[in-house]
């Protein structure tokens, strides 16, 4: 998967450095123990620039978040051509692999699972209203062109993005495969992601 870290550094600003120190202390030693202070550090600035920016931690994630994560359907789904069942359930299964290989996210859910629980439970991020902002155009847009089932394309894109979380979160669970590769594998979930998305869009 292709981080979200601005490795080209005419495009890149101060911003972007310290998300990308506070991302590399993340990595290093997980959530609880990332604190502004430590991040100053690593970017190499004074700690009130950082708390100038954000005014803790959990802002500064969901920044670190919504760049990390918040294009990876953008980057996969192209609005330019007409969608097609087949062309977005590509999409969300490629996504939803990126997702599950994202170092900072295997990280968090390895070190701080509870970071990601709001989410799940209580309200949406910005992420996902990304992610479903670029499913909905995808939709409608297949929709116009008579590829895509009828429906509220929001509702529709609301869906797939809660199907799609046990695929990210728990496939590793379904996954049992044994010494001679009999079993269930992942390849063979993500082919049954793959069709239920593209049935279920399928008019």
């Amino acid at each position: 998967m292709t981080s979200h870290r601005h490795n080209n550094q005419t495009d890149a600003t101060p911003r972007d450095g310290y998300l990308d120190a506070a991302r590399e202390c993340i990595l290093d030693v997980g959530w609880r123990r990332t604190t502004l202070t430590e991040v100053a550090r690593r970017a190499g600035v004074s700690r009130m620039t950082i708390y100038r920016a954000w005014s803790d931690m959990p802002a500064l994630l969901g920044d670190l978040m919504t760049r990390e994560w918040g294009t990876l359907v953008a980057d996969r789904v192209d609005v330019s051509a007409t969608p097609t069942p087949d062309a977005i359930a590509d999409a969300v299964v490629a996504t939803v692999d990126a997702l599950r290989e994202n170092e900072l996210f295997t990280r968090i859910v390895e070190l701080d699972p509870e970071l990601i629980l709001p989410y799940l439970l209580s309200r949406r991020g910005r992420s996902q209203e990304l992610i479903l902002q670029v499913l909905e155009a995808a939709i409608g847009a297949g929709q116009a062109a008579g590829a895509i089932a009828d429906g509220d394309p929001r509702a529709i894109a609301r869906g797939l993005v809660l199907a799609t979380h046990g695929f990210v979160l728990s496939a590793h669970t379904m996954v049992d495969t044994d010494a001679s590769g009999t079993g269930v594998d992942q390849s063979a979930l993500d082919d049954e992601l793959h069709t239920l998305v593209s049935r279920s869009l399928t008019p």
